[in-house]
């Protein structure tokens, strides 16, 4: 079994600097239609696993001997024993020792050079998984055999260590820089297909209108963002995020006014209670992209629409059971969000349960539900926010926030 020279190959400066230029030429690579229609997480999240640097971890604990026999050792030239003879190599009976040494991560860094090393590199023969560390010695000091294997093991290990000195911050800005790559060739391919004025639909304040609520209110355009759905690149309108927190800050106010009368809203039921939110956010907002802003769709829905589709649905329930909750997420993925990006709220109003039980309920089961990609975290006591994919594509992704409200129950006479 022949060894070879450890980490002495390429420096690993130019090794990241390469990664980083592959990176971008990979980001470049991806088919046109296939980075406007992704998940721009998941493509994200699938090119970081991809690029990042992982430098080995040696598990010499699971160090184990591998083979150990008689084997004949070449001892010409050693002045220890006769010279050649006829011109011929001396051997002496010896012993061989191979200990291996398992590996977690990528075993091409055995092969680069960090920006500190020695001037006698360690060696080892690289298989898969793991090192093969050869010893042969013609007497019997196994003593002799573990402290070398042990200097060894030490050496290979610092060596890793000042691999990953260098390869640490690479890894650690690595999202960033993938994030950075995707979003310039978005903007790019955007502006390349004439799209620069197709990027936002105005939805625009109205102007010197009465609040009917204490609610803070700024002066602003709104802008509708566009998309792309599956197939040849085509944009759809896609509420913009700044817009859609503010349509959530209205309604989350609403809260504060049922604190503050709750006489006025202990008799109200499902419908009453969003009659009174389109109040408010028709009060503050006036569509320009279409005439439909914030109406009712049937008799369960608050929505936004432009160019003919659904942007925002807030579905307003009382809570009646984490069955009865999962069921409205259903409803609002089946029958109402058929658009990527898609921005949705669930109210939830509480009149008769425990509103800190109720509040674990939906912390517990909304991430439970087989359609949530994952959870963006709890944006304030009462506000959970998550991201659901289409039942048909997971790649089509919902902005998903629950608002839960206490709502005050009737007095007894």
């Amino acid at each position: 079994m022949s060894q070879e020279y450890l980490f002495n190959g390429p420096d690993i400066t130019a090794v990241i600097e390469s990664q980083k230029a592959k990176l971008k030429q990979r980001v470049q690579d991806i088919p046109r239609d296939t980075l406007l229609n992704a998940s721009e997480h998941d493509l994200v999240e699938a090119l970081v696993e991809e690029a990042r640097l992982d430098v080995p971890v040696l598990k010499d604990d699971d160090r184990y001997l591998e083979h150990k026999g008689e084997v004949q050792v070449d001892v010409t030239g050693d002045p220890r024993f006769m010279g050649p003879i006829g011109g011929r190599p001396v051997y002496r009976a010896g012993n061989e020792n191979i200990i291996v040494v398992p590996f977690e991560g990528d075993a091409d860094f055995f092969n680069i050079r960090p920006n500190r090393f020695t001037s006698a590199p360690p060696r080892a023969k690289i298989g898969k998984g793991e090192l093969l560390l050869r010893y042969v010695r013609m007497d019997h000091d196994a003593a002799a055999i573990k402290r070398e294997s042990e200097q060894t093991i030490k050496e290979i290990k610092d060596h890793l260590d000042w691999l990953r000195e260098s390869v640490g911050p690479y890894n650690h800005h690595l999202e960033e820089l993938v994030r950075s790559h995707v979003k310039q060739r978005k903007e790019r391919i955007l502006k390349d297909a004439n799209m620069a004025e197709a990027i936002g639909l105005p939805m625009k304040k109205r102007e010197n209108v009465p609040v009917t609520y204490a609610v803070p209110v700024k002066k602003r355009v709104a802008k509708i963002e566009e998309i792309k759905t599956q197939g040849a690149f085509k944009p759809e309108p896609v509420l913009a995020m700044a817009e859609y927190e503010e349509i959530l800050r209205i309604m989350k106010n609403m809260t504060r006014v049922m604190e503050q009368s709750p006489h006025a809203f202990v008799k109200m039921g499902e419908e009453d209670l969003r009659t009174h939110f389109l109040v408010q956010l028709n009060g503050i907002y006036e569509g320009q992209a279409t005439g439909e802003t914030f109406n009712f769709e049937g008799k369960t829905d608050i929505l936004i629409r432009a160019g003919g589709k659904n942007i925002f649905i807030a579905e307003c329930k009382f809570w009646k059971g984490e069955k009865a909750f999962l069921e409205t997420i259903d409803q609002l993925l089946e029958r109402y969000l058929s658009w990527r990006d898609t921005k949705a709220a669930v109210a939830v109003f509480n009149r008769n349960a425990g509103f800190s039980d109720v509040l674990d309920k939906i912390a517990a089961a909304a991430p439970n539900h087989p359609h949530c990609k994952r959870e963006v975290g709890k944006l304030d006591e009462s506000t959970f926010r998550y991201v659901f994919k289409q039942p048909s594509d997971a790649n089509r992704e919902i902005t998903l926030t629950v608002l839960a409200f206490d709502i005050p129950k009737p007095t007894e006479p």
